[in-house]
């Protein structure tokens, strides 16, 4: 009875590894079949059972997983393949996503990419929590507080526009061009979220593509490769990409093919091609950790910080 019950249980956990397992594809025509536990630029890490297996890049045909993993990440960005920050705010990716299509990416997370619009204008943004929470541009929204975003939710297999008009400002930071909004319509629903991912590992020349609305062409695709990460330009570090950058994608997420938000859009040379810029994720991230500090406030709209009142002055006691 013990042994039999030592059995089901074999079973059942074979069965879990097998709902998660990838299969790598070498250019000599094997395949390797287990979990992918790391992802670098140079080698895979792989649990094939019975042993861990390093992976050169090099020898790597492509890389596929199984169709309940696959229907899992299309189903919600980022849910399948990511873990909460300490604060459940915001998402990062888990250890075992990997480099996938530009154009399977897009139907993914093209849902999370919005529009952001003013009497003055419009820019994009990303969602990046299910409750409506969205990064921009600041100057997407400088000046302004009558804003409304376009999401285009999926209906039916159709991505159908819809505008909420309900937004709020929940906090500012205009020496770093970042700005949180959130979606407060009554029959809003849950959102899909897209999620912020690392410039650590990230190489020049590899490729990234950006979603956005550029001329006010909503959910324009473009792509390119990572030029540098350390462009220096009035005294902050941007990424520079050859992905075409124009008015419009301000505030649109620049991914990388894992998916994951590497950037913010934010700036372009003028008159010069494939010559855009990014924010790095990193300050988006500490942007987000410390949103308190960036509260914005109604009584002092153009400040990106939020003051508090002094401690009061306790009077030092008179001796009789």
């Amino acid at each position: 009875m013990l042994k039999s019950s030592g059995l089901v249980l074999a079973l059942a956990l074979c069965g879990i590894h097998a709902g998660r397992a990838e299969t790598i594809q070498l250019k000599d025509r094997a395949a390797i079949t287990g979990k992918i536990l790391v992802e670098k630029p140079d080698e895979v890490v792989v649990d094939v059972g019975y042993t861990v297996l390093v992976v050169p890049r090099k020898d790597i045909l492509s890389i596929s997983r199984d169709s309940r993993s696959k229907a899992g990440s299309a189903a919600h960005p980022g849910e399948a393949a990511s873990t909460p920050n300490a604060d459940h705010f915001y998402y990062t990716p888990s250890p075992s996503s990997a480099p996938q299509a530009v154009r399977d990416l897009v139907g993914q997370i093209g849902e999370a990419v919005v529009q952001v619009r003013t009497p003055s204008g419009l820019g994009s943004g990303f969602i990046i929590n299910p409750d409506g929470f969205l990064v921009t541009n600041f100057h997407v929204i400088q000046g302004e507080t009558q804003i409304s975003v376009q999401v285009y939710h999926r209906q039916d297999g159709q991505l159908v526009p819809t505008t909420y008009r309900r937004v709020r400002i929940v906090a500012i930071n205009k020496f770093g061009d970042l700005a949180l909004l959130r979606i407060e319509d009554k029959d809003a629903p849950k959102f899909k979220y897209v999620v912020l991912g690392s410039t650590d590992a990230l190489a020049v020349g590899e490729r990234v593509f950006a979603i956005g609305s550029p001329m006010g062409l909503e959910r324009t695709v473009t792509e390119g490769i990572l030029s540098t990460k350390t462009r220096e330009l009035a005294g902050e570090l941007y990424l520079q990409t050859t992905a075409q950058i124009n008015p419009g994608n301000s505030g649109g997420p620049l991914f990388d093919l894992n998916g994951d938000v590497v950037g913010v859009t934010n700036m372009k040379i003028l008159f010069g091609e494939g010559l855009g810029f990014a924010i790095p994720v990193e300050a988006v991230k500490h942007f987000l950790d410390h949103r308190d500090a960036f509260a914005y406030s109604n009584d002092n709209p153009g400040s990106a910080y939020r003051y508090l009142p002094p401690p009061t002055r306790t009077r030092k006691p008179v001796q009789p």
